[in-house]
């Protein structure tokens, strides 16, 4: 029978069609998935599953205390000696059982939806907000889950649950049930690489996989980029049908290999959906989009090949729906991006701060040709690089912004427990001999600097944290967001600027 978040099952029902080994009784009844002991309820089955930092194995005997009424594990050495009453089961892959667990608790309720999910090392966010407007514009009742949160129809939903870009099964599960009975109709959701991975979308019922690009990142999470690969092509394996970036080698790779019904969208030709720029101006682009045997020249409110791309994208993914063209055209000149994604400030000066999330070399690279493309004036860089995460990256993201800004100001990220000096010399490593830079550790007075160099007609870039609102230094997080910082400092500015006129 079912409650609030799932259903109170039987482990003799749970168990019945996953291959393990059971020591104790199997008539026990479990309600939710519970792996971090300290979060465990009485009625939980515990995951004794091994993460980045800590092994579940070891926290048995506390989850038993604080009331999990049967235990997983995936090493069948843990039946010698285990002597408490509640049962102890061995599955082969525990990963892909708490994936199964989770949905049948809930009643697989993704069968019940139109799942969307999105891969690609940059843009994931865009495209899955990109997607959720045009469906709610169009009057569907539509979630987004990834990054920066989860949305219902574009207002964020409060959940309780760890932020994460793809959510583990035992969140994602309950979720999804939530929001089956709100009469939510379409789920978009970011699949990242390590989400697929680890296999947390497994016993999702996706209906459509869009594939949007591949470029080196978390390399250190998979091991290879090889098997980062790997990685982001089982999405193709987990869904119906495919949307595919046609202008991305990968992509296209992915296509041929897939026996499915497919979509291809770019900017280059040769695809089922085609965006034609035909002019750019600072903040918008008017272009023909092409489908077949339809076309429309419209106004798509971006500047850039990248974004062009991620608006054709959306539009593929409406289209496969099966969404009328027309009604889809109608909406795209109202798109917005996301928070923190290519967001615009623009002082009374006349120079603009863009604050980006942009934190691999590739998405910098986007970000940087864009912006220089709108300016004849400076371009000025604010950025590092996150501790403990793809040190290869750092050289190359110093080489990016080289090639484009005219001074970059090097300054903290999430350094965590590595040594930003040490970070951002990595990352100078790769300017060219004739760049102007200089380091100012503290994000704020590094944001603060450039904004007092800026003149009219200038382009700062705030890059690297985007959406986010907090800033981890040692074991320490700490409230930031680049978003408040740098609307403060223009406020103040401003300010300053019309009492000095006056005066």
């Amino acid at each position: 029978y079912c409650k609030a978040g799932g259903c109170i099952v039987q482990l003799a029902e749970l168990l019945k069609d996953w291959p393990c080994t059971v020591k104790g009784s199997i008539r026990e009844e479990v309600f939710r998935i519970e792996d971090t002991v300290s979060d465990v309820k009485s009625g939980d089955l515990f995951i004794a599953r091994k993460g980045r930092k800590h092994d579940g194995k070891k926290w048995i005997d506390k989850a038993i205390e604080r009331g999990a009424k049967a235990v997983v594990v995936d090493e069948e050495v843990f039946f010698d000696g285990f002597t408490s009453d509640v049962p102890l089961i061995w599955v082969p892959n525990i990963l892909q059982f708490s994936a199964y667990a989770s949905a049948k608790l809930c009643g697989f309720p993704s069968e019940a939806l139109t799942m969307i999910a999105i891969t690609g090392t940059n843009g994931k966010t865009t495209v899955s907000h990109f997607i959720g407007q045009l469906l709610q514009k169009i009057g569907k009742r539509v979630i987004v889950i990834g990054t920066n949160g989860v949305y219902l129809n574009g207002e964020p939903y409060e959940t309780n649950i760890e932020q994460l870009t793809t959510l583990q099964p035992k969140h994602l599960h309950p979720l999804l049930l939530e929001v089956v009975r709100d009469n939510v109709e379409y789920v978009v959701f970011e699949a990242s690489s390590m989400g697929l991975a680890t296999h947390r979308l497994d016993e999702c019922d996706i209906d459509i996989g869009v594939f949007l690009n591949l470029t080196e990142d978390h390399i250190e999470d998979h091991g290879s980029f090889e098997q980062y690969k790997l990685a982001k092509q089982r999405l193709a394996g987990l869904s119906k049908k495919l949307v595919l970036n046609g202008d991305d080698a990968f992509c296209r790779g992915v296509g041929v290999l897939a026996k499915r019904s497919k979509y291809y969208f770019g900017i280059k030709g040769r695809v089922d959906v085609l965006i034609q720029l035909l002019a750019e101006g600072t903040n918008d682009s008017t272009c023909c989009v092409q489908m077949a045997d339809k076309e429309k020249v419209t106004t798509i409110p971006f500047v850039g090949d990248y974004q062009r791309s991620n608006v054709a994208a959306a539009i593929a993914v409406l289209e496969m729906l099966g969404f009328s063209f027309d009604e889809v055209m109608k909406e795209v000149p109202n798109l917005t991006l996301p928070v923190g994604r290519m967001q615009t400030f623009t002082s009374e000066q006349g120079f603009r701060v863009i604050v980006d999330y942009a934190h691999t070399a590739d998405a910098l690279k986007v970000v940087l040709q864009t912006m220089k493309n709108t300016t004849d004036q400076k371009l000025f860089v604010v950025f590092s690089c996150g501790g403990e995460r793809d040190v290869a990256k750092r050289r190359e993201m110093g080489t990016v912004a080289s090639k484009f800004a005219d001074h970059i100001i090097l300054t903290t990220d999430n350094c965590r427990s590595e040594d930003p000096k040490v970070i951002n010399q990595q990352i100078a490593s790769g300017f060219f001999a004739t760049q102007s830079y200089e380091v100012i550790l503290s994000r704020e007075e590094a944001i603060e600097a450039a904004i007092n160099k800026a003149q009219k007609g200038d382009v700062i870039v705030v890059a690297g944290k985007g959406h986010e609102r907090t800033q981890t230094i040692g074991d320490v997080t700490t409230p930031f967001s680049d978003i408040d910082c740098v609307k403060s400092l223009l406020a103040r500015l401003d300010d300053e600027k019309r009492c000095g006129s006056r005066s």
